[in-house]
């Protein structure tokens, strides 16, 4: 099985029609894929009311990929609300649990920053985290190519299967440390994530830039990209696993809603068609 979906749902105004408000967007989204990454996880812990809400709007088999709280990942640098590590990874235990309960979280995404290289100390708190998060499905991203040199590629695969961690497979621009290769291997039997976030080799590594965020993932697949991953997913299920989310993460310039729906059409998924977005003749095309 291939689920695909997007990074969000606010974000992406091709999916909805004029003037849709934020509170229908994810009812609305989930007329379109049955799977999404929840990003606003990563910048606070939520309520458990946000997740309830989140299930009631949604249909019984949607489900969602959570992303871990930026202080999980070391991305705050120790800068975070709780007491401790124990503390902290309880309090978002907590927050998800409605989600976990209900059958319906795919996995917890771990991404970690691009400063967490491999080494023995980062090994380390991996297996912690393990620990931490018991036997919840866990994805891992790295953002660091050392984890996948010829001389820790296996060693690294290798490790992920014994702790019990899912596979984050990227796609993205090839341009030093900061950027990890497209390894095309499942270490779960049961589900393998893809990522894609675009190519845009100008923007993905200038984090000092003001609009950086906004450039970073600025990127459009032609058909014919799309169309080689079509055969790199079918490499990944004859390896085993049994199931894969392509998450599109090419947000900046409003591409990710259009090709992910290329992509179903690729795999013979039938998408449903984008709203029509009609001219107002006093303002322009209605977005």
């Amino acid at each position: 099985m291939i689920r695909i979906g997007l990074a969000g749902w606010g974000d992406h105004d091709d999916l909805y029609p004029a003037r849709t408000p934020a509170k229908d967007k994810l009812a609305w989204y989930a007329k379109f894929f049955n799977v999404v990454e929840v990003d606003s996880s990563f910048y606070a812990v939520l309520g458990e009311e946000v997740y309830r809400r989140w299930l009631a709007e949604t249909p019984s088999d949607f489900t969602f990929i959570i992303k871990a709280y930026q202080g999980m990942t070391g991305h705050s640098r120790g800068k975070t609300p709780f007491g401790g590590p124990g503390e902290m990874f309880q309090a978002y235990l907590d927050s998800i649990h409605p989600v976990v309960e209900s059958g319906r979280l795919k996995a917890v995404m771990f991404q970690f920053p691009p400063w967490f290289d491999c080494t023995a100390e980062h090994v380390r708190q991996l297996r912690a985290i393990r620990k931490w998060m018991g036997n919840l499905p866990l994805a891992l991203e790295f953002r660091h190519q050392s984890w996948f040199t010829p001389a820790n590629r296996e060693r690294t695969l290798e490790f992920m299967r014994e702790e019990g961690w899912i596979h984050i497979v990227c796609d993205e621009p090839q341009i030093g440390q900061g950027s990890v290769p497209t390894v095309l291997e499942p270490t779960d039997p049961e589900l393998t994530i893809v990522r894609m976030h675009g190519r845009n080799a100008a923007g993905w590594s200038q984090a000092s830039a003001p609009n950086w965020r906004e450039i970073r993932t600025l990127y459009r697949y032609s058909l014919e990209e799309l169309q080689e991953w079509v055969d790199m997913l079918n490499q990944l299920l004859s390896k085993g696993t049994q199931e894969i989310c392509m998450i599109f993460n090419n947000n900046s310039g409003g591409d990710a809603a259009s090709n992910a729906l290329d992509m179903m059409g690729l795999l013979g998924q039938s998408p449903r068609e984008l709203p029509p977005h009609q001219i107002d003749l006093f303002g322009g095309w209605e977005d």
